[in-house]
């Protein structure tokens, strides 16, 4: 079973993640806080494998508890769950070492499958979505792409298609496809990217990709 924990201000918000995720069938929420330093607490206590944290909370907001939540020995995956209003934040909760993001009004189905997908190790990447998010810090920032681009020249020609692709939210095996690779290779050429680039993520691979414009 995966076990969650759901950190949201809103009783009705956390009600209803719980009542979807455990309809799923292979998760367990294993506790609900209502607030960031409750999340920190409840994290380290009940050791879920993946935390919902809500960016807004009252008291220490939920960025501020995912960087504590994370910086933990074998901390659990932290997905954020937020707005579009609220950009600057998840941004950075990426930039941490969060997996991914979701919206509040996300579809029942598509939350139960980025818990799972999380929970396996994999970032939980929107293609639609999380282009949004980091092509507005592009704009915002171009001093940005220089230094990202320098970072990126490290990569092989493979490596950089590949991390091209992990920036367009495709999965191991929708890269191999594309590129006529195996699901292996496509692993372990990931694997050597994050190393190469001192990254902990598929997240933050994409991060870069954009930040340099070549996403």
């Amino acid at each position: 079973m995966i076990r969650v924990l759901i950190a949201d201000d809103e009783a009705l918000v956390r009600a209803g993640l719980r009542m979807i995720l455990e309809a799923a069938g292979d998760m367990a929420v294993v506790g609900e806080a209502c607030d960031g330093d409750e999340a920190v607490g409840a994290a380290a206590r009940l050791r879920p494998h993946v935390v919902l944290m809500d960016v807004r909370m009252p008291g220490t907001d939920g960025l501020s508890a995912a960087a504590r939540v994370l910086a933990a020995p074998e901390a659990p995956k932290v997905i954020m769950l937020t707005t579009f209003d609220l950009d600057d934040h998840v941004h950075e909760a990426l930039r941490l070492g969060a997996v991914g993001f979701l919206l509040k009004d996300t579809p029942p189905r598509d939350l139960a499958a980025a818990v799972r997908t999380v929970a396996e190790g994999q970032a939980m990447l929107s293609p639609t979505v999380i282009k949004r998010l980091i092509g507005s810090f592009v704009d915002r920032a171009p001093s940005r792409a220089e230094s990202a681009r320098g970072r990126l020249a490290a990569l092989t020609a493979r490596e950089e298609d590949v991390v091209r692709a992990v920036a367009r939210g495709l999965s191991n095996a929708e890269i191999g496809r594309e590129l006529g690779l195996t699901e292996a290779t496509v692993k372990a050429h990931v694997s050597r990217v994050l190393a190469k680039l001192g990254l902990a993520n598929r997240v933050q691979a994409a991060i870069l990709v954009h930040d340099a414009g070549l996403g």
